[in-house]
């Protein structure tokens, strides 16, 4: 039976749609070891740590080019992209190397993923070889009935993700909440239509993150169930 077709026989569902580096896992020290890795492999200083991180959110070749001086050739920012996804290779066959949840992440997909008014989905720039990793690492794979990478979709800000996440789930937008942690999500939760709910633990700061369109911002996971409660409440009031 066609995933959507099941869905659209159930009740009308929740859909909820959680970013991944920065909102579900915390991958800085990893993105930013490969990162500086690609630089020096083209001869470049590698830009501030800092920086880095701002761009984390955005599929990766826009992330190269936006770290670069204006100007620079494709050939050197494809050159980095290459370089990029071996150093992460590389650097995730460490055992020394980790990606960990934050406190509090299992439980609430534990908990979210338990209701029978809710499905839960990804929308990510990660790529879904890194996503396929994590999930099985950490046992997520059998939460998620959606899960949209940058494999498959232009670079967020673009709603494409959500788009399809809500195609592929038979959800409306304003029965949808996208939970990130950076400027890139809540734009594109914007786009799409959706609630945008940021949180304070990633790598955008919480006045970023509102003034880009976040409609709540929660700081820990404890918090979190309840404001997309609320959230997708006052969206059906609106509608």
């Amino acid at each position: 039976m066609p995933l959507a077709f099941f869905y659209a026989t159930r009740q009308r569902m929740k859909l909820i749609l959680l970013d991944c580096d920065g909102t579900i896992v915390d991958s800085q020290h990893m993105i930013v070891a490969a990162m500086e890795l690609a630089f020096a492999a083209a001869g470049l200083l590698p830009p501030p740590r800092a920086e880095i991180l701002s761009v984390v959110g955005l599929s990766l070749m826009p992330a190269v080019t936006r770290l670069l001086p204006i100007g620079t050739e494709a050939k050197i920012a494809e050159q980095i992209v290459d370089a990029y996804k071996q150093g992460f290779q590389t650097l995730r066959r460490d055992p020394a190397n980790h990606e960990p949840l934050y406190p509090g992440a299992r439980e609430a997909i534990l908990a979210l993923a338990g209701r029978d008014d809710v499905v839960l989905g990804v929308a990510t720039g990660k790529s879904r070889r890194g996503v396929d990793v994590l999930f099985e690492r950490e046992g997520l794979h059998p939460h998620f009935v959606t899960i949209q990478t940058a494999d498959d979709h232009p670079s967020k800000p673009d709603p494409s993700m959500i788009l399809r996440a809500l195609t592929e789930t038979s959800t409306t937008a304003d029965a949808c909440v996208m939970v990130g942690d950076t400027t890139y999500d809540m734009h594109m939760a914007a786009a799409a239509g959706v609630a945008a709910l940021g949180v304070g633990w990633g790598y955008h700061d919480i006045p970023m993150l509102r003034a880009a369109g976040a409609e709540s911002v929660v700081h820990n996971y404890d918090a979190l169930i309840p404001e997309i409660d609320r959230l997708l409440a006052k969206t059906r009031v609106r509608s």
